[in-house]
């Protein structure tokens, strides 16, 4: 429950260059194939955004297509890009910010399916910034020189943040960011620790039940209907195994589509493989699971990303997108 956004929890990643800079030999095989099924492996985070894969595995989406999915879970990206890279894993989950910020720092990653995206309703999404009840804190423009918490630093939330401040007419730069896991937040928002929080679910429905209020939905602010998270494999793998590779993208977007159409099922599978309980659960404001992805909103990330100082060299999407 602690990391429930894996879009979102992904680290920056600036020491993955080093550890997967190279490939071993797993990274092009194919998997494990035993009577005509081959078996992949795929690292995830236990949190609501991968629901749609194990949905998909239940309803045999992926057998349909020669596939079985062997799910390893990790606390973040910062443990899924490196898998992913040295063929530990064949396929990954991560935050668009992370992928790029990987492949700006040499790491082949190349992504294949589309995973979650903001709602695009102000409001209305998964993440928002949040500040306790009675706070004067109005709009994010107020947020100059106040301490705001965002789970990593220097990713897409501290990027998405920013990009609010700035459309209130802010200056992001006069913000004071600091690192906290979600699952604090609503504790420290409600003892005023910190002045404000970027949340998602379920801190999002958390900070909703201690009557806290919302003063932006920053994945709104950056684009309509952004694509915040992708499923994504090594450069080698995926030009080395493309028929698997479309196996994955064919049983993926049938997933999703899926997952999008039968909410409560997702809700349903969710509590399979976290310990989100399910009252919980039941308020929690699912993302979208469109099956593909909005490459104008991820321009808009990689251009405010650039600003924020996240990249060594611009990502090349057409290299990085399927």
């Amino acid at each position: 429950m602690r990391r429930l956004s894996a879009g979102l929890t992904a680290g920056a990643l600036l020491l993955v260059a080093t550890a997967c800079g190279s490939s071993d030999d797993g990274s092009s095989q194919a998997g494990a194939s035993s009577g005509g099924v081959t078996t992949v492996k795929v690292g995830l985070i236990p949190i609501v955004d991968v629901a749609p894969l194990y949905l998909g595995q239940k309803q045999g989406f992926f057998e349909k297509q020669g596939l079985k999915l062997e799910f390893t879970t990790a606390q973040g990206g910062a443990a899924i890009v490196p898998g992913v890279a040295s063929g530990q894993f064949q396929f990954g989950f991560s935050n668009v910010t992370s992928l790029m910020v990987a492949q700006s720092n040499g790491v082949p990653v190349k992504a294949v399916a589309n995973a979650i995206a903001s709602t695009g309703v102000s409001g209305k999404d998964f993440g928002a910034l949040m500040v306790k009840k009675g706070s004067p804190l109005k709009s994010p423009k107020e947020l100059e020189g106040k301490k705001v918490a965002i789970n990593t630093l220097k990713n897409i939330n501290e990027t998405a943040v920013r990009e609010s401040v700035r459309k209130a007419g802010g200056d992001p730069d006069k913000v004071n960011f600091v690192e906290l896991a979600f699952d604090q937040m609503p504790a420290a928002l409600d003892q005023s620790q910190i002045d404000a929080a970027m949340v998602v679910e379920p801190a999002t429905a958390t900070i909703k039940s201690q009557d806290g209020v919302e003063i932006a939905s920053p994945l709104v602010d950056v684009a309509p209907n952004l694509t915040v998270a992708m499923y994504f494999a090594s450069t080698q793998y995926a030009q080395q195994n493309p028929e698997v590779v479309k196996k994955f993208q064919d049983a993926t977007a049938e997933s999703l589509a899926y997952a999008d159409a039968h909410p409560d099922e997702a809700r349903q599978i969710i509590t399979t493989y976290t310990k989100i309980p399910a009252d919980v659960l039941a308020k929690v404001t699912l993302p979208k699971w469109p099956a593909e992805a909005n490459r104008s909103s991820i321009e808009a990330l990689m251009k405010l990303g650039e600003t924020d100082g996240l990249f060594k060299k611009t990502p090349d999407l057409d290299a990085l997108l399927p």
